[in-house]
């Protein structure tokens, strides 16, 4: 209770710090004044944690880029332009409370949800857990979500008031990702039903199959079962009206806990299907390495920050090589430098998501790691990430 009531006070007089600096210091200085204001935020719990941080974000306390990117980090997949390849993976933003100011931390891409057609409680409370000495957490959430209305509602708001100012987006993109509810006995009609709240908001859809806190989910991934779940769902898409720019692609979201006969029936169904892209992964229920020497790796959920990141570019590089690197690939997983992110577009991402990195490094870790990648894209001679995507896969690595 005293560590608690000493973290609020922390994190009161750290807000008195922020009306400072939102308004006398440099974007460089308020990337760094709110990122130290981290350690006093984690003596909170995970969860509270991550609601604070939602709340510092809708009281205008997160600092806003204005510096440019590096050219070479503008970039174009499914023909849309992305003013850099690093987004925000879902899970942060779960309910589109802060989408503005999530893409004013320099995001190329913001990806909200899951969402799920219902409201949500989702599972029982304790539900995330730090490793910090690893950098690491485990959640169980189980999409916890107010549901497909609401997110409407925030999403209409954001939406109009980009076309007001579209400063807000700062030329990023916008993601939905879509869950089913647990009690759902159709997840086809599930993921239809978000598709038709939501889609019309979004510059693309996740289909979320790879959570491994929502009982039978992960089942979708099984050939039959989720050629028959994209396929109804891609149906609804194609009988929806879209605009000029036409309908919004649609990509599945995978686990990195797949054996290599799952990951040539997810490619296989892929291909065959014309999927927009795939995001290569979400949270693994392994413990890998040293996290099995915490007692937090009891917990069931799961694992996300460095101890996912060879497991998940290992993954990442499969499936680029499984459907011969004709498909747009979004790695995630354990990302918290500009070198992972360039390693995961040399495995074959032609974009990169980040979440476990933005809580404990805080918001500085947007303009770090895109300059860190800027950096060594131009170490190996490249002009563009679009250029070093795959190298991994070339002979020389060119």
């Amino acid at each position: 209770m005293a560590l608690r009531k000493t973290a609020t006070v922390a994190v009161l007089a750290g807000v008195g710090v922020g009306v400072y600096y939102k308004t006398l210091a440099s974007p460089a200085a308020q990337f760094e004044i709110m990122s130290a204001m981290g350690p006093a935020i984690r003596l909170l719990d995970a969860e509270t944690s991550h609601n604070l941080g939602i709340k510092a974000a809708q009281w205008g306390l997160f600092p806003v880029e204005t510096r440019p990117d590096p050219p070479s980090l503008r970039t174009k997949v499914w023909g849309r332009e992305f003013p850099n390849p690093i987004g925000l993976a879902a899970g942060f933003d779960k309910n589109a409370d802060v989408v503005g100011p999530m893409f004013g931390l320099g995001f190329g891409f913001v990806e909200i949800g899951s969402v799920t057609p219902k409201p949500q409680p989702g599972n029982p409370q304790p539900r995330v857990f730090r490793i910090a000495p690893l950098k690491a957490t485990i959640n169980r959430y189980g999409f916890n979500s107010l549901g497909a209305d609401a997110v409407d509602d925030n999403l209409r708001d954001f939406v109009n008031k980009a076309k007001e100012d579209p400063s807000i987006k700062r030329g990023g993109l916008l993601g939905v990702n879509l869950g089913k509810n647990k009690l759902s006995k159709d997840a086809s009609a599930d993921y239809s039903v978000g598709l038709t709240k939501l889609g019309k908001h979004a510059d693309y859809l996740v289909i979320n199959v790879s959570s491994p806190n929502t009982p039978g989910l992960r089942s979708l991934q099984g050939r039959k079962e989720l050629e028959e779940l994209v396929k109804q769902v891609m149906d609804t898409r194609a009988r929806m009206r879209w605009g000029l720019s036409g309908p919004p692609p649609l990509l599945v979201k995978i686990a990195p806990d797949l054996t290599e006969s799952d990951k040539q029936d997810i490619a296989a169904v892929a291909t065959k299907l014309k999927v927009d892209g795939l995001i290569v992964s979400n949270t693994t229920i392994s413990r890998p390495g040293d996290v099995a020497n915490y007692p937090e790796a009891q917990e069931a959920g799961g694992l996300s920050g460095p101890p996912l990141f060879e497991l998940s570019t290992q993954t990442l590089h499969d499936m680029y090589r499984l459907t011969g690197g004709n498909m747009p690939l979004i790695g995630c997983g354990g990302v918290s430098s500009g070198e992972d992110a360039y390693k995961k577009i040399r495995a074959g991402a032609s974009l990169v998501q980040v979440y476990t990195a933005l809580a404990y490094a805080g918001p500085k870790a947007v303009p770090d790691i895109k300059a860190e990648l800027a950096v060594c894209l131009a170490r190996d001679g490249y002009t563009s990430v679009s250029e070093a995507v795959g190298a991994d896969h070339r002979q020389g690595g060119h």
